[in-house]
């Protein structure tokens, strides 16, 4: 993973093009952020509550310890989110006041 940097709580595949968005109505932090696909969790806001998880209408929410062998590559995908592109995201904190971020991780995105 580039920078080694841990996702406490990574959003999966099975949220692509569904986005139903109960997590982010659930996050005390703030920290989900809305791509054009899907949503993505920025870890360094994190505060690793799990709230999110139970509240996903389409299961598509793991803890990184539990994330299924074929979602692993979306730890990764979550992560990489916030530092890829000529502008990247970053660690803004909280994605109200950033709104719809308008692109995905090229993997989501093509």
């Amino acid at each position: 993973m580039k920078g080694n940097k841990l996702v406490p709580y990574v959003i999966t595949q099975a949220c692509v093009d569904v986005m139903d968005k109960s997590c982010m109505e659930e996050c005390p932090a703030d920290c989900i952020y809305e791509g054009d696909r899907m949503l993505y969790i920025q870890p360094d806001e994190c505060v690793e509550c799990g709230r999110c998880e139970p509240v996903c209408p389409q299961i598509s929410i793991f803890h990184h310890e539990d994330l299924p062998e074929e979602s692993k590559g979306f730890e990764r995908i979550n992560a990489e989110f916030f530092t890829l592109g000529t502008d990247p995201l970053g660690s803004p904190g909280g994605a109200r006041k950033v709104g719809r971020v308008g692109h995905d991780h090229p993997e989501v995105g093509a």
